[in-house]
């Protein structure tokens, strides 16, 4: 990244004497990315297949929630996260952008359409956020392996194209909370539609290229979390290596002084 933390923070302007959070309008992914950034995307297909072959779940684009019997702990208490989605990010404040939290989003995640209100990144716990969602602190608290979880949402009308994710070592699990029914949300992993339901998991390994569309007028909330893909030796010596310089990296980092950044611009509008 070539610009400091201060100016991928939060922007703001004057209200009333108080500064209020607003968003910049980055359209594309910063250049310019740290080398081992860069040698990390080159090396990441052969880490990918090495981790495949040591995967102790499938490696299809969308997996069985029954090979992940803790999905059943968020189906059996969808609605108190539900509940704690909405006062959290969908009222007062908005949760803040994706593109205005990590750069490397930016030219996926249009400003305003994709916003993320974090309780874990990479690792490494938003305590701020987590305290104000106790039951879902809770709750991810005993997923094995939790890496990141978060409220992923997608405005009316986004669309967000295809891109994958970061490694293999890593799955994704979507809880629905808010789908709307006048329309048609749905994402594509690899060559399969799948579409969301509230109170309902959906499993994915997102490395597979994918896209996401709300062709609807309403707004779509799911509680998005990552979890490390159960393996054995030798790719789970990797995974936990890739991971490890992927949490100390510009790539997290950025991003966690950014949510700090974001967070403390709302605390001084509410106070």
């Amino acid at each position: 990244m070539t610009t400091g933390m201060n100016e991928a923070a939060p922007a703001m302007w004057r209200n009333s004497g108080k500064a209020v959070p607003t968003q910049p309008a980055p359209l594309a992914a910063e250049p310019g990315r740290p080398l081992i950034i860069r040698i990390g995307k080159r090396l990441r297909g052969l880490f990918d297949r090495m981790i495949a072959a040591s995967s102790l779940v499938a490696n299809d684009p969308v997996l069985d929630v029954r090979q992940f019997g803790w999905t059943a702990l968020l189906r059996d208490q969808w609605q108190t996260i539900r509940d704690e989605a909405a006062a959290v990010a969908l009222q007062g404040q908005p949760a803040p952008s994706l593109a205005t939290i990590s750069p490397d989003h930016r030219s996926i995640a249009e400003v305003d359409k994709w916003r993320s209100f974090f309780l874990w990144g990479y690792g490494y716990p938003i305590e701020d956020n987590l305290a104000r969602c106790p039951a879902t602190q809770a709750l991810v608290a005993r997923i094995p392996g939790l890496n990141s979880a978060f409220f992923s949402i997608l405005a009316p009308g986004t669309h967000i194209p295809a891109h994958r994710g970061v490694t293999k070592g890593l799955i994704t699990c979507h809880l629905g909370l808010f789908v709307p029914r006048d329309g048609d949300v749905r994402m594509r992993v690899a060559d399969r539609i799948v579409r969301w339901a509230e109170g309902e998991t959906l499993v994915f390994d997102d490395t597979y290229d994918h896209e996401v569309w709300n062709d609807s007028a309403g707004t779509r909330v799911v509680l998005l979390v990552q979890f490390e893909r159960p393996l054995r030796n030798p790719g789970k010596w990797i995974a936990d290596l890739f991971l490890g310089v992927v949490r100390r990296s510009p790539f997290v980092q950025e991003a966690r002084a950014n949510i700090k950044s974001w967070n403390a611009a709302v605390e001084q509008l509410e106070a």
